[in-house]
């Protein structure tokens, strides 16, 4: 059988401490660099976590 291609992890970094504390996979119809609200274990609250480069 053949192998299924796997979707790239990207890095989610907080945009207040900057740790890099999640990694996702973004689907194929997305545009522009992801964003979501999640918790931050090291500013210990919610915050805004941003897409970056490898």
């Amino acid at each position: 059988m053949a192998a299924k291609k796997r979707k790239p992890f990207i890095k989610l970094q907080c945009s207040e401490c900057k740790n890099i504390n999640y990694y996702a996979h973004k689907s194929k119809n997305m545009e522009g660099k992801l964003e979501l609200k999640k918790f931050c274990k090291f500013c210990k609250k919610h915050v805004l976590h941003k897409e970056v480069k490898k």
